[in-house]
């Protein structure tokens, strides 16, 4: 399979450049060249399938013969070493829980299978290669859970300061090891702007191997997919007419999604839901793409105000607006609606979401007041103990810390404040 750039410049590559590359010398994002639809008996078949061969037929035609079949296959059953429940809380609405992984957070997949393959294609490799990654809140636990003691990889993730909460925090700076810490003075936007500006630093690419373990990379992105096909087969004899409300940031989940569509999972319809940052909110309103500076809110994974991954949705549908509205609803909520949604979720399910499941509740809610007969399933992103203060202020019930949280409380916190690129630009030379 081959690649090619959305800015339609850089030359096509192959998988293992893309992932080791991260973005395209045009400062494109990488898309497949083709996607091949599953043939219908692979879905008549799905429940007959385990949730490793799924994601293996799923994901194969993205990354063979560059990674053999076998390998690949390990690869996938290394990453799916947790489950991915759907828990039905009436006959409209379910979640798919998506954090029962080692850091609690549905990124767990992409990361743990990202740095299954860079350390393949790097086994041989006496270069090392620097993993640049921004993130609003959990990608940055879970890249660091994911390649921490990691032959011949260094990972250095850059957070918001004062804007990821205090169990986030401890997931990216308290392992050590070959992972690194930067506190930026800034937004989460910010970080993502310095991490773009390194890749395109002919001086700093010239000393060093950088790649980037985002969702703008196609190896974080792409076993995205795996866990709409996984909810789907425990929900298709039960329901019809199921549709997807997913907490949307920076659009890769939801892209993700849509990609599985294209391999032909019977799913005609995705709700984005957006908290205060609603870009794409506006945008199917009014057909006009206006990024703006991001909104800090409860629901702070969520926080871009440029969501990249958007692109790839519009290739997805060719560039055309109506093709994309069509399978596209998307509804913007605030924090005092997000606590409402908790509160609510609570007291009616007896079951306690996270602020950015909340927002996707709330998705649900509103696309079922125009289609009635959907069956609505709102992504559970992350466990909402990652979100004590907020979670225990609304329901006001004490909540019990899973081991995974436990076991990274009480570490000692190792970060280095930055506030500028060049602030960025020089510790990246110092771990060269």
């Amino acid at each position: 399979m081959n690649y090619y750039s959305l800015n339609k410049i850089a030359p096509k590559t192959t998988f293992k450049d893309a992932v080791i590359r991260g973005l395209a010398p045009d400062k494109g994002l990488y898309f497949p060249e083709s996607i091949t639809p599953l043939p219908k008996k692979f879905w008549d078949a799905i429940d007959s399938f385990s949730y490793t061969e799924i994601a293996f037929e799923a994901i194969k035609q993205f990354i063979a013969p560059e990674i053999p079949e076998h390998i690949l296959k390990t690869i996938i059953e290394e990453t799916l070493s947790f489950d991915f429940p759907v828990v039905e809380l009436n006959n409209n609405i379910s979640t798919l829980e998506l954090f029962h992984g080692p850091t609690m957070a549905f990124k767990d997949v992409g990361a743990r299978f990202m740095a299954r393959c860079l350390g393949y294609f790097n086994k041989n490799n006496t270069n090392e290669v620097t993993v640049l990654v921004a993130t609003s809140g959990d990608t940055g636990g879970a890249v660091a859970n994911g390649f921490l003691g990691v032959k011949g990889v260094n990972v250095v993730i850059l957070y918001p300061s004062g804007k990821v909460s205090n169990i986030q925090e401890m997931q990216l700076t308290t392992l050590g090891q070959n992972i690194k810490a930067l506190e930026v003075h800034g937004t989460f936007d910010d970080c993502q702007a310095m991490v773009k500006t390194a890749f395109l630093d002919d001086e700093l690419t010239s000393k060093m191997q950088l790649t980037s373990a985002n969702s703008i990379n196609v190896a974080r992105w792409l076993p995205q997919l795996f866990y709409f096909i996984f909810a789907y087969k425990q929900l298709h004899n039960k329901h019809e007419n199921i549709v997807f409300s997913i907490p949307s940031g920076n659009f890769g989940n939801i892209c993700a999604g849509m990609m599985a569509q294209q391999l032909g999972l019977p799913i005609k319809h995705f709700v984005a839901s957006n908290n205060a940052n609603n870009v794409v909110t506006r945008y199917l309103a009014s057909n006009q793409y206006e990024p703006k500076p991001s909104i800090q809110t409860i629901s702070n994974a969520m926080d871009v105000g440029a969501p990249s991954n958007f692109i790839r949705i519009q290739e997805i549908y060719k560039n055309k607006f109506s093709n994309l509205k069509e399978n596209i609803s998307s509804y913007s909520f605030s924090d005092d609606e997000t606590r409402e949604a908790l509160l609510e979720i609570y007291k009616t399910f007896n079951y306690v979401a996270d602020p950015h499941g909340a927002v996707g509740y709330l998705g649900c809610k509103s696309y079922l007041k125009k289609q009635p007969t959907a069956h609505c399933v709102f992504l559970e992103t992350a466990h909402p103990t990652k979100f004590l203060d907020v979670v225990e202020d609304v329901i006001k019930e004490k909540q019990t810390l899973p081991k995974q949280i436990q076991k990274v409380m009480g570490g000692k916190k190792e970060a280095t404040l930055i506030s500028t690129y060049t602030d960025l630009k020089s510790f990246l030379l110092t771990i060269k």
